[in-house]
């Protein structure tokens, strides 16, 4: 169990945060890039992103608890939920973790792969993952969504972005190193999210705008749906 560190504190592992060979290649491709990744997401157009945040925002109380799965160095999302949130970010990189620890000095920091790492059920007012499950094995997405609900608090939201296209596991080149990639589309993304026991409330396909081209993405925010 990967438990949560002390309060503005970096827990981190030497050994690779996941065995899976798949999850290795996002982890040491993303400690190889770090510093150019930031000056590549800093290119991005990326209304959508900040629209959505706002959208969870109104929804969660004020100074709660908020997990960021998938957080990397921390902007621009996670500095946003840490003004007003105690926040939780997780990666499976260290080296983003290091870059986030400068952005982020009272959050706890979790080196840990989001799909194996524990918290106690009823941890957390919000949970929150950009763009980190595209690089998740798909067949892995359902027991994340369970373990998320879990860790909600009643009345607790998830949002997250997830890809639109159906993409078993590949390996492609991207901003210089190998990278691994997955998804379902928008229908089996929802499906799953609902198997998940969630209600979803928001549940957009927006445009992102890269350096190379545009993109979509299929972003849903969800609350464990109330038992009958």
């Amino acid at each position: 169990m990967a438990e949560p560190a002390a309060h503005g504190r970096l827990t981190a592992m030497r050994q690779p945060a996941s065995s899976d060979p798949r999850k290795q290649l996002v982890e040491s491709g993303y400690d190889r890039i770090a510093e150019r990744y930031l000056a590549w997401a800093a290119a991005i157009d990326d209304p959508g992103r900040a629209r959505m945040l706002d959208l969870l925002l109104e929804r969660l109380p004020r100074s709660g608890d908020v997990l960021d799965l998938g957080c990397g160095a921390g902007v621009p999302s996670t500095v946003r939920l840490a003004e007003r949130h105690r926040v939780t970010g997780v990666d499976i990189s260290q080296e983003q973790l290091r870059l986030a620890r400068e952005r982020l000095p009272e959050a706890e920091l979790v080196h840990a792969d989001l799909a194996s790492v524990e918290f106690p059920d009823a941890s957390f007012d919000g949970v929150t993952c950009f763009y980190a499950l595209g690089h998740l094995p798909r067949e892995q997405l359902g027991a994340v969504f369970r373990s998320v609900g879990g860790w909600l608090r009643p009345g607790g939201w998830f949002l997250t972005s997830l890809a639109c296209g159906d993409q078993a596991d590949a390996s492609d080149e991207w901003l210089g190193v190998e990278m691994h990639f997955s998804g379902y589309g928008p229908d089996r993304n929802r499906e799953l999210l609902r198997e998940a026991g969630f209600r979803i409330d928001v549940d957009e396909v927006v445009p992102l705008h890269e350096p190379e081209g545009t993109v979509t993405f299929h972003w849903l925010i969800a609350t464990p749906a109330a038992e009958d």
